[in-house]
């Protein structure tokens, strides 16, 4: 749903009760596990947060407080929202002069080890509604290695155009997938000092 104005605190509570009984606009629910289907365009970045169990744990906490999407021009609602599964948010986002809202839903949320490989992973996915510009999905992870003691931010997603606006003017689009990148890999780094 695109805007002229931002959003009330109302209006995006609204518009997620629209949201609340519908299902995921794609039918490869849970793709972010797996190999990604074909269509849909892959983003992968990753951003070295530091070392260390304080630094995982700093970084799992700012994760789930939604601190990678909470970057000024992009912010996630209800504030606060737990990251299980089941939950609902909308992700505000500003553009060019104007603002959109956009429907998500948690599907998985993991903490887990993998003592093979020295590797500790936690983090989240959501899928898109059908009020989202995009469809498809991202998902969060922190991982802790414990052959380096290096910790790890790696955002995951798959995406292809959903709303016809976002299909008109796809290479504006591609330019916000890649500063929301950006930008949440910064935001992740400071939040893990």
């Amino acid at each position: 749903m695109f805007r002229l104005t931002r959003p009330s605190e109302q209006r995006i509570a609204a518009f997620l009760a629209t949201q609340r009984d519908l299902t995921f606009s794609y039918a490869e629910v849970g793709c972010t596990r797996g190999a990604p289907p074909p269509g849909y365009v892959l983003d992968h970045n990753r951003a070295r947060l530091g070392t260390g169990e304080d630094t995982f744990e700093r970084a799992i906490a700012a994760l789930r407080a939604w601190r990678q999407s909470s970057l000024g021009w992009t912010s996630v609602h209800p504030r606060g929202a737990p990251t299980t599964p089941g939950t609902d948010v909308a992700v505000v986002v500003r553009h060019f002069g104007f603002w959109s809202l956009n429907a998500c839903r948690v599907l998985y949320q993991f903490d887990e080890s993998d003592a093979e490989r020295g590797v500790r992973r936690a983090g989240f996915a959501y899928g898109t509604l059908p009020d989202h510009g995009e469809i498809g999905e991202e998902r969060f992870t922190v991982e802790w290695h414990t052959a380096d003691d290096s910790v790890w931010y790696d955002v995951y997603a798959l995406s292809k155009p959903g709303h016809p606006l976002v299909r008109f003017a796809y290479p504006l689009a591609r330019h916000m997938q890649r500063r929301f990148a950006r930008d949440s890999k910064q935001a992740m780094i400071a939040a893990a000092m």
